[in-house]
C-alpha cells in the first residue's frame, strides 16, 4: 500500500471529488514511477487519473456497510 494514499472511507460520509482525484493521482504516480509525465504521456496520465477517480466513486457508492444494511432493512420492514 502506498503510504501517501489516505483511507477515504469514513462512516456516513462519502469522499469528495478532490480527495478521489488526489488519491488517483498518487496511485498513477506510484504505478508509472513518474511524478510528472512527459508531454507525450500527459494525456494518458490525465485520462488514467480521471478514470480511476470515476471508478473509485462507483466503488464507494456500491459499498455496503453495517449501517447501510440496517437502514435498508428498516425501509422494507424486515429489521427484527
Amino acid at each position: 500500500m502506498c503510504r501517501n494514499i489516505k483511507k477515504l472511507r469514513r462512516p456516513g460520509e462519502q469522499p469528495t471529488d478532490q480527495e478521489l482525484h488526489d488519491a488517483a493521482l498518487q496511485f498513477v504516480r506510484k504505478l508509472t514511477g513518474y511524478r510528472v509525465p512527459s508531454r507525450a504521456n500527459q494525456e494518458a496520465f490525465d485520462a488514467a487519473i480521471t478514470d480511476i477517480a470515476a471508478v473509485t466513486r462507483v466503488l464507494f457508492e456500491r459499498l455496503v456497510t453495517r449501517k447501510s444494511e440496517v437502514a435498508a432493512r428498516q425501509l422494507v420492514g424486515t429489521d427484527q
